[in-house]
């Protein structure tokens, strides 16, 4: 064999990613989207049949008024949508249309934002995509930091990419819409936001918390915002989860075995992190004694929940932790606090310690 010498591809990453995240009225979005360069007159929305119900008269007239076609991909509501197949539903709608300056919109929840997002990313290699949320869950989470995926049956979220958006429109309002159960689960990563970086929102739900479940809006509107600046804080130092990032899995681990489990079909996500984060302050307590474990399970356990928790396997939960993305050779890795406040993750847990904290949690509610 000739030997040759190798050759060095540089890639500079010349390409700024930085986006911004809007807090106004939904009938903005034809305004932002020409303010961003995205005047295409053909683009995709996808939403679910629920918001579809609610949103779209409103949405689609704002568009037109300005000149945009959008063709709407509309699934049914809830976790199974982010699958294989209606992945491919909207490649078939989309490639029949677009080129690769038309926009896909996601207009939903979280589910609707991971799909749509991933499609993005996928076709042609990539189109600008736009999140807009209309639930609480997705607007203080999922819908900041370009994470796009679709389940799997060996487990949630592993197939996907990082797919950042043109932008994102938050309009607050939308939660006033949401059933109360949507409202209780998107509530659990707010209480996260506060539990993995910031004792003074914290303290502030403890306080507010009333008024927070009733969804006053002087109180929430501040709140919404915030918990989506401390997503984007981490985010911004840490895009592709390679260190602190992973903080904001807090209590996920345990939920996505929880959800796996159950087939996608008996919690809400919230719920499911809700049940989560009691576990790994169970764990938090068991590695530090000195955590103040009864002062953030009492906000914890505040947040209702209204799926049976009832036949769960342990052996089968503890199992499917291992399948976690955040898992090295099997060996499963948590992200705990040291305080409320202050997160750290660590596979130097005794499995003694998660057993009992499965059955903690699961008999919490």
């Amino acid at each position: 064999m000739i030997m040759l010498p190798p050759l060095f591809l540089p890639l500079p990453t010349a390409v700024d990613r930085s986006y911004s995240i809007y807090f106004q009225q939904l009938t903005d979005l034809p305004n932002l989207m020409q303010a961003h360069g995205l005047k295409n007159p053909q683009l995709g929305i996808v939403t679910d049949k629920h918001v579809e119900k609610i949103y779209r008269r409103k949405v689609e007239a704002a568009l037109i008024a300005k000149g945009y076609q959008p063709r709407w991909i509309v699934f049914p509501a809830g976790e199974t949508t982010k699958s294989l197949n209606h992945l491919s539903a909207i490649y078939d709608h989309f490639l029949g249309y677009a080129d690769r300056r038309t926009p896909l919109i996601a207009l939903g929840g979280g589910v609707i934002g991971d799909l749509t997002g991933f499609a993005a990313a996928s076709i042609l290699r990539g189109v600008p995509f736009i999140q807009v949320p209309t639930t609480l869950m997705a607007q203080v989470d999922s819908s900041i930091g370009g994470k796009t995926g679709i389940n799997h049956t060996v487990g949630k979220n592993l197939i996907g990419a990082f797919h950042q958006p043109s932008f994102v429109l938050c309009d607050v309002d939308t939660v006033q819409s949401l059933p109360v159960r949507e409202w209780h689960s998107g509530l659990a990563e707010v209480v996260k936001h506060a539990l993995i970086t910031d004792e003074t929102l914290f303290d502030t739900l403890v306080l507010e918390w009333d008024a927070v479940l009733n969804r006053t809006p002087e109180v929430i509107a501040p709140l919404i915002r915030r918990s989506v600046e401390i997503k984007a804080e981490i985010v911004s130092k840490d895009e592709t989860e390679q260190g602190i990032r992973a903080y904001l899995n807090f209590g996920h681990t345990f939920a996505h075995a929880l959800e796996q489990v159950t087939a996608y079909k008996t919690f809400l996500h919230g719920e499911a992190v809700t049940i989560g984060m009691i576990a790994a302050l169970y764990v938090s307590k068991y590695q530090n004694p000195e955590f103040p474990f009864e002062k953030a399970l009492d906000l914890v356990k505040a947040l209702p929940i209204s799926a049976a928790i009832k036949d769960l396997d342990l052996q089968s939960l503890t199992e499917a932790m291992k399948v976690d993305k955040k898992a090295q050779a099997g060996n499963i890795r948590l992200v705990l606090l040291s305080n409320i406040g202050t997160a750290y993750i660590t596979q130097d847990i005794d499995p003694k310690a998660i057993q009992a904290a499965w059955m903690f949690a699961l008999s919490s509610f």
